[in-house]
């Protein structure tokens, strides 16, 4: 998993996921399902101290270490 990050004026204005798992169906339909919810969270709590998506705690856990790895680079509290 691995996200981009958008700030302006110090916000989060958007995640993008630039690499999901997609190894197979599922995963394409886990990561369609999770990624937007994980995305909404994020861009509201301007963290990535954000909730695990039921039925996709890899992909949730991912996505909040990536996220978390491009809040750190951005220098973002």
């Amino acid at each position: 998993m691995q996200v981009r990050i958008t700030v302006s004026g110090g916000k989060i204005t958007d995640v993008t996921a630039l690499q999901v798992p997609d190894g197979n169906r599922r995963d394409q339909e886990i990561n369609d399902y999770a990624v937007p919810i994980l995305r909404q969270q994020a861009l509201a709590a301007q963290s990535a101290q954000i909730d695990t998506v039921s039925g996709a705690t890899v992909t949730s856990d991912g996505y909040r270490e990536s996220l978390q790895s491009a809040i750190d680079a951005a220098h973002l509290k």
